[in-house]
Order: structure tokens, then C-alpha cells, then sequence
């Protein structure tokens, strides 16, 4: 690790500031690179000095601004919920995509959509939040099933089988519904092109509360990782800890998915990424996660709109294409420790 070794937190805070100014860096380059190029002084005026006359000032308030805003809150948020989830789990490979919580989160807003006829944002979310509480108590249960209770491969299996399931039952609801087919294709495929900035207000109170719940409960997270018997011994509450980290991940991916579909495996590397350059202290990893997670979407909405100009590919392809690699070497790696 990067930081270890070192005196004191001051690299680790030097490394957080240099992350802040790259995520700062990227947010100014989703506002202005894209299929129409938009100056930087054009840019500033749009947000100092706005004229309504101005083509590329209205771009840029109206498209540019909320979608690197939307990208950099998801991004943070699905990050963070990945860490709180690994170090629930113990589990190296637990994020919100691969223990089947943004699938369920996906189903239930699919089934309001296509069934109930739901359309309002602030409902959405509410849906999402309640699809991903159901999600993760299921996928929790099947793995606390049996002789020994919870385990990382357990928690695994029983995410990946209900992903499927997941999975499964949204695609017969859209095989049922064409019309809802048309209305939440590409919201499915994972995507923040054309997103107002009204679906984030409408959910970014719970983001909010969520991502300074995380911080808050670092350093009893500190105290979790070391496992059940230490953390009893040393006088902590596992049972409340773990249901406010479950909230916390339930808050974070729901309000995620509500807004831009399910975007996998940012919530897997991530994590992993910042716990190189932070160390195992939750303190300093989950503010690493909420960046770097930041700036990993914001880069990968920047991609996709050049790969395929001028069309655009969705963020959660790109995300995936990023992940699929990072997930098998964890997985490997995972693997050679639990056998030496």
C-alpha cells in the first residue's frame, strides 16, 4: 500500500486532495468535450453569465452540467456502497451489482413502470429503494443458510442466483410489455445521457444521507472487519452495525439505479483501487472510494460518447467492459490466498 510507512496522514490527505482535483478536472471535461465541442469560456458564462440565445450555453445548463453532476454522484455513491458491502461480507468481490441488489432494485422499478404505470421520480426511487431492501434480505438469508451461517463464497452464490433470477423476471415483464420495452430499454442497459437534473434532486437527499452515514460509521466499520468475535469483544453492537450499513447500501444503490439503471462493477474495483492508496482504514477508504468512483464514471460517459460517434454507447457497457477483467483477477487472487 501507498501510504504505508509513511508519517502521519499526510500523503494520504495529499492523495485525496490530488483525487478531488482530478474528479474537478473531469467534471469540467464532461462540460465541454462531446459531439457539440463547447468552449471553456462559453462554459463558465453558462454558469456566471447566462444568455438564453446562446446555443452552446443552453447545451451546457441544460444537458452538460446535470449529466456530469448525475455521473459523478452515482459514481461516488455505487463506489462506497461496494465498500461498505466488502467489508460487511468480507468478501473481496461483494458489490451492490454482483450480490443481486441492483437487480432486484431493477425489477422493482420495471414492474412499477410497465404494470403500475408509475412515473414519477420521487416514487421511482421509493420503488428502487424498496426493490433493493427486499434484494439484499434475500440474498443475505440464502447465505446465512446452513451449517457455518454466513460465508464469502456462500453470499456469492446466493447474489449470483438471484441476479439471474432477477434478471430473469424483468426480461418476461418487458416480453409481456412492449410498450414498457420502449420506455426502459435504455435505461436498462445502464445509462446517464439524458438524464434532467431534476431526477437528481430527486433522490440526491437520500445520497447525501447515505454517503455521510458511511463516514460517520467508518470507524466502527474499522472495528466490524476484524470479525465477529473481536468486534463483540471489544464491546460493539454487529447487529445494529450491520443493519445501518445495509440502509446505507440500500440508500445508496437505490437512489443509483432510480436514476441511471443498473452500472456494474464500479462498487467491485473501486474499492479495491483506494484500499491500495488509502490502507485498510475506512476512514480514509471511503472518501478514496467516493472520488475515484467518481471519476471512473465520468470518464467512462466521456468514452462513451466517442466510440461510436455519433452515437453514443452506454455508460454501464463501458463500465462492465472495465470491471469483467478486474473481477476474474480478484477472483483468482481471492482463490490463491483462500488455498495457500
Amino acid at each position: 500500500m501507498i501510504a504505508k510507512g509513511l508519517p502521519g496522514n499526510g500523503w494520504k490527505t495529499a492523495g485525496l486532495a490530488a483525487g478531488i482535483l482530478l474528479m474537478l478536472a473531469c467534471l469540467a471535461l464532461s462540460v465541454i468535450l462531446g459531439a457539440t465541442p463547447i468552449r471553456l469560456a462559453d462554459a463558465v458564462r453558462a454558469v456566471t453569465d447566462y444568455d438564453s440565445s446562446v446555443n452552446e450555453q443552453i447545451i451546457v445548463r441544460t444537458t452538460r452540467v446535470p449529466r456530469a453532476l448525475i455521473a459523478a454522484a452515482i459514481g461516488a455513491c455505487l463506489a462506497v456502497a461496494g465498500a461498505l458491502m466488502q467489508a460487511m461480507t468480507r468478501n473481496p468481490l461483494a458489490s451492490p451489482g454482483v450480490l443481486g441488489i441492483n437487480a432486484a432494485a431493477t425489477l422493482a422499478v420495471v414492474l412499477a413502470i410497465t404494470v403500475v404505470g408509475v412515473g414519477s421520480m420521487t416514487a421511482q426511487a421509493w420503488v428502487c429503494f424498496a426493490g433493493a431492501a427486499v434484494g439484499a434480505a434475500i440474498v443475505y438469508a440464502l447465505g446465512s443458510l446452513g451449517a457455518g451461517g454466513l460465508s464469502p463464497m456462500r453470499i456469492v452464490l446466493a447474489g449470483s442466483a438471484m441476479t439471474a433470477l432477477f434478471a430473469s423476471m424483468t426480461q418476461w415483464l418487458l416480453v409481456l410489455n412492449e410498450n414498457g420495452l420502449n420506455d426502459v430499454l435504455y435505461w436498462l442497459m445502464g445509462s446517464i445521457a439524458g438524464r434532467p437534473i431534476a431526477m437528481l434532486e430527486a433522490v440526491s437527499p437520500y445520497m447525501l444521507i447515505g454517503l455521510l452515514g458511511s463516514f460517520l460509521l467508518a470507524r466502527q466499520i474499522n472495528i466490524l472487519v476484524l470479525g465477529e468475535t473481536a468486534a463483540s469483544g471489544l464491546g460493539q453492537r454487529t447487529t445494529a452495525i450491520r443493519l445501518i450499513c445495509g440502509l446505507i447500501i440500500v440508500l445508496l444503490a437505490g437512489s443509483s439505479v432510480a436514476v441511471a439503471g443498473p452500472i456494474g462493477f464500479i462498487g467491485i474495483v473501486i474499492p479495491h483501487v483506494a484500499r491500495h492508496l488509502s490502507g485498510m482504514d475506512y476512514r480514509w477508504l471511503l472518501p478514496y472510494s467516493a472520488v475515484l468512483g467518481a471519476v471512473l464514471l465520468l470518464l467512462a460517459d466521456l468514452a462513451a460518447r466517442f466510440v461510436i460517434m455519433p452515437l453514443e454507447v452506454p455508460a454501464g457497457v463501458l463500465t462492465a467492459v472495465i470491471g469483467t477483467p478486474f473481477f476474474v483477477y480478484v477472483a483468482r487472487r481471492a482463490r490463491g490466498e483462500a488455498a495457500a
